[in-house]
């Protein structure tokens, strides 16, 4: 594992965020919450690969999200662990199922709780990355 690679995956992380955030702010109608949640998912992916690669590049492997989130969590790089796990729950939801009351439900916790995590995160990753 290499520094390039952290600093690529947590990149690709932030700029996912910056497009999920986006259409957060955009009014709200049936296409902007399913590509919401779309960009939710992408989003998702991305933060834990990245999680994944600097928790690597740090000596520590995790293969799967849940390890990867666990991990953070151990690590002091996540606050609010029950958010991230809900979150690793409403994309395997998403992703898997569409119900239109879950999908609105889900929306809402990306609106209301989601962003700021991600936000959190990526500006930890770079604080992080910064003193590798």
């Amino acid at each position: 594992m290499k520094k390039e690679e952290v600093f690529y995956s947590i990149e690709q992380f932030e700029k996912a965020f910056k497009r999920l955030s986006e259409i957060i702010k955009r009014p709200l109608d049936d296409i902007a919450r399913d590509a919401g949640i779309q960009r939710f998912e992408f989003t998702f992916e991305l933060m834990w690969k990245a999680l994944k690669i600097y928790l690597g590049f740090m000596g520590r492997e995790c293969k799967t999200p849940r390890d990867a989130l666990k991990e953070a969590f151990k690590q002091g790089m996540l606050s609010g662990e029950d958010v991230f796990l809900r979150m690793l729950d409403d994309r395997n939801l998403s992703s898997h199922t569409y119900k239109e009351s879950t999908a609105k439900e889900i929306f809402e916790r990306i609106e209301l709780e989601y962003v700021d995590a991600f936000k959190k995160l990526v500006s930890e990753l770079k604080k992080r990355y910064n003193t590798l």
